[in-house]
């Protein structure tokens, strides 16, 4: 099959969205598809207010249409919302192309957060963004729920996974990659350090031992002004992630805005527990595997979860493969009439 994905997240963004879309084709190939990747990259672009590092596409559509009437898809997967997103959804509708599209992002509560418009606003526009969409893949079902009840339809369950072999297994936690040793416990973050992943419940918190940080946003020299004793790496390559994961004692995931949260499972296949609140992602990921700590007050879940033996965490994890993600996105995708 001749699958169009569009996309307003791709390399050299890093980014949970770009992590999965990457694993994704990369599973889909081994089925036999045959995929066009439509990204920023192939339009011009103006970088996104507030947000360095992540560029779109300006005006798409005509050179868009002309990608498409090239490829000729069998069928088209709109995974974002931004301008490639929207400009996706125009072709298909005006074609009478039906198309499947994503929620992978709370992008209300992100604006929300940023600017204070009203959280409503926000829903309304998604609504209508996905309101043709003849399949909307969400990764979680409380995510799913949370949809419904604001008025979407057509929405599918599709879950993410984790590359296991990548991220190696560790029964204890090994030396910080770049810092070295530090005094343990050690508590880690790891992702984008913006407005709505309310890093602010991790780095306020009372914690015995070392806190690292590994990320770059909008909001990364605030923090690193507020909170001077906390371990800054930026962007790591992403073999030192994977080892940078291994040597934490606890996760710590404070967003209560993502929609699945990826980082949670590539720190759980390298052993490392995880603390978070209640939020949908780690309902999703934790569950009842007692492999992390959910809790309202996040200080108390963090050392809570320094009990967990390592290999709970490895072992849930390792329910979570990217092959029965891509088949479940396969059996969703509908083709063009």
């Amino acid at each position: 099959m001749k699958l169009a994905l569009v996309t307003d997240a791709w390399q050299p963004q890093i980014n949970g969205v770009v992590t999965t879309l990457l694993e994704l084709v990369n599973e889909l190939k081994k089925l036999d598809y045959q995929i066009q990747i439509i990204h920023p990259g192939l339009f011009r672009t103006h970088p996104c207010p507030g947000y360095p590092g992540i560029d779109l596409a300006i005006f798409p559509k005509n050179p868009l249409g002309n990608i498409l009437s090239t490829f000729k898809p069998h069928a088209v997967h709109i995974a974002t919302e931004g301008p490639l997103g929207w400009a996706a959804r125009s072709l298909c509708v005006q074609a009478g192309w039906p198309f499947t599209s994503a929620f992978h992002t709370k992008f209300p509560e992100i604006f929300t957060a940023a600017t204070g418009i009203p959280l409503s606003w926000g829903y309304a526009l998604l609504r209508q963004f996905h309101r043709p969409s003849a399949g909307v893949m969400v990764p979680t079902q409380s995510v799913l729920n949370n949809l419904h009840v604001r008025g979407f339809q057509n929405l599918r369950p599709w879950s993410h996974g984790v590359d296991i072999d990548f991220f190696r297994y560790y029964e204890d936690p090994i030396e910080p990659p770049v810092l070295g040793p530090l005094p343990r416990p050690i508590a880690l973050y790891v992702g984008r350090l913006s407005y709505e992943k309310n890093i602010g419940a991790f780095l306020k918190m009372d914690f015995p031992g070392s806190k690292i940080i590994c990320g770059t946003g909008p909001v990364e020299n605030q923090l690193k002004q507020e909170y001077p004793g906390v371990h800054w790496l930026g962007i790591l390559a992403r073999d030192i992630l994977a080892r940078l994961y291994a040597s934490a004692d606890v996760f710590v995931f404070p967003s209560m805005a993502d929609t699945f949260g990826l980082v949670l499972l590539e720190a759980m296949a390298t052993g490392t527990p995880v603390a978070s609140f209640p939020a949908d992602g780690p309902l999703e990921i934790i569950a009842n595997s007692q492999a992390g700590v959910m809790s309202a007050n996040l200080a108390e879940a963090t050392i809570q979860a320094l009990n967990i033996p390592r290999k709970k965490a490895r072992f849930r994890a390792a329910a979570f493969s990217w092959k029965a993600a891509a088949k479940q996105f396969a059996d969703h995708l509908v083709p063009l009439r």
